[in-house]
């Protein structure tokens, strides 16, 4: 598992007086299951097993002819989705890549991995902060009549105004929030009154599965998914903490591996399942494996964001609106080299240099899909945060290191707290909880607005996001050397898009 220095997850750990440290954690619709095809007798089957997405015009005629071409070249079909035209395949057969990308009817085809298929042991993906029973305590002791218990330490909520929006309204409970994450659990007491079982899956597998509780994290694998589920929609209900629309409904998509791998026929499953099950909007707070950025010109890295932009403007034609966290790397995305020395991070490294324009991050640099940059306590880009004009659509907190940006008493950190599985609480920090935040708003929105396309959701809530200018130079340690540089206007810039996102303007009429 990579770590911070890769830009591997959306989250980060960010010990009081220490550096920045990851904080890891995380990756895998309705789908058109299909029966397996057997693979043919004459073809080569001593390769590693792997996964492919193969990519065909929409519709079941086309994508049948294809699965024949899969067999004869030495595939199995696990599941595809027919609407979009993405297979989902797994191969022995060393030559299956360039083979099928000469089958007729196929425009793109590529290994949504460079490792094996195996069994992967649950690793260490980081600790976060848990909250202490005194800090508990203190909070409690802080609260104000209609504040939920830890409330006083949220020092987010004010940030987007989130708590006077509460004061009119909660959201409704008919919009939901899909966290397509490490998985949500839904036994925690401040998120079960909101959950929606009906549209949560594990999608680990790039087929859905049902089972209940299959979109829970498993014991020891990432708290990430729950933590994320919480900053949207935790309960208003003397429990704890408040998410930002704590009216609404929220549901949990599973797609990473017990190793915290979030694969590409998972992330298609994931959007897919989304979009035919009635959620409004979705939250992506990780990068697609192996690679940070997929270069379109090489042949499996190009079928993997072609299959996953696929599924983003599927379900954005659904009604769904895909928020996604900018990465913790520090990157101008809108620069045309970035050196990415974490690639693919499933096997061996190589460093390279990228063109992010010709190279995305998938899904957050996919056209359509919300790209959100993350600010501290003080509100200045997060220390970690990528930026870039052009990319970074809106901004929310997502926390920063006390040496860097400190909170208003009676907060005492400056990362984020939410909830944890088994019913705890916990501090995290990254790109990962901004886009929540994102994705809370987006809900209010669409409460006020029940009728609104995802179109008109999007440009609401960029229209009424406060608009942040860039301010000083950035030197964000105070060391006299420019940290990054913010290039733009007040309206709209690299750092903040068109600002920070604002939860009164959303819930008023």
């Amino acid at each position: 598992m990579a770590h911070l220095a890769s830009g591997r997850t959306r989250a980060l750990a960010l010990p009081v007086g220490l550096a920045l440290t990851a904080s890891l954690a995380f990756l895998p619709g309705t789908a058109t299951a299909a029966p397996a095809d057997e693979p043919a007798a004459a073809v080569s089957a001593d390769g590693p097993k792997l996964s492919y997405v193969v990519n065909t015009r929409a519709g079941h005629g086309s994508v049948k002819q294809v699965k024949k071409a899969i067999a004869k070249a030495g595939g199995t079909v696990v599941t595809s989705y027919d609407k979009i035209g993405v297979i989902v395949v797994h191969s022995q057969n060393p030559d299956f890549g360039p083979a099928i990308r000469k089958a007729k009817g196929v425009q793109s085809a590529g290994s949504t991995r460079t490792s094996p298929i195996l069994p992967q042991a649950t690793k260490d993906i980081g600790v976060e902060q848990p909250l202490t029973a005194e800090a508990a305590r203190s909070a409690a002791a802080d609260a104000v009549a209609g504040q939920d218990p830890l409330e006083p330490l949220q020092w987010d909520l004010p940030a987007i105004k989130a708590d006077k929006a509460h004061q009119k309204s909660l959201g409704s409970s008919k919009v939901t929030v899909a966290v397509i994450d490490t998985g949500v659990d839904d036994t925690h007491p401040d998120l079960a009154p909101n959950f929606d079982r009906a549209a949560s899956v594990n999608c680990v597998s790039g087929a859905p599965d049902t089972t209940d509780g299959a979109w829970r994290p498993a014991a020891g694998e990432s708290d990430h998914g729950t933590h994320v589920a919480g900053t949207i929609a935790a309960a208003k209900n003397g429990v704890g903490v408040t998410g930002v629309a704590p009216g609404v409904k929220v549901s949990g998509i599973k797609v990473s591996t017990p190793g915290g791998w979030f694969y590409t026929e998972a992330v298609v499953c994931g959007f897919m399942w989304a979009a035919d099950h009635g959620v409004d909007v979705t939250n992506n707070s990780y990068y697609t494996d192996p690679w940070m950025f997929n270069c379109k010109n090489d042949p499996d890295q190009g079928a993997l964001v072609d299959a996953i932009t696929r599924a983003t403007r599927y379900a954005e034609s659904r009604g769904t609106v895909n928020v996604a966290a900018a990465g913790n790397s520090r990157f101008d995305l809108a620069s045309d080299a970035i050196d990415d020395a974490s690639s693919p991070n499933d096997t061996d490294p190589v460093t390279r240099t990228v063109d992010p324009r010709l190279c995305p991050d998938i899904p957050a640099q996919l056209p359509g899909v919300v790209t959100v940059s993350a600010t501290g306590a003080k509100g200045l880009k997060s220390s970690y945060s990528n930026y870039g004009l052009g990319v970074i659509d809106v901004t929310a907190p997502g926390g920063d290191s006390t040496i860097y940006q400190t909170p208003d008493a009676p907060a005492t950190s400056g990362l984020i707290l939410s909830t944890l599985p088994g019913g705890g609480f916990g501090y995290k920090a990254g790109t990962s909880m901004a886009s929540p935040h994102v994705a809370g708003v987006a809900a209010l929105i669409k409460s006020t607005h029940p009728h609104a396309s995802a179109r008109t959701v999007k440009a609401l809530l960029t229209h009424q996001a406060d608009a942040t200018a860039c301010g000083a130079p950035y030197d964000i340690n105070g060391d006299g050397t420019v940290d990054a540089v913010c290039e733009g206007g007040k309206q709209y810039n690299g750092f903040y898009g068109a600002g920070v996102v604002d939860a009164l303007d959303a819930v008023r009429r």
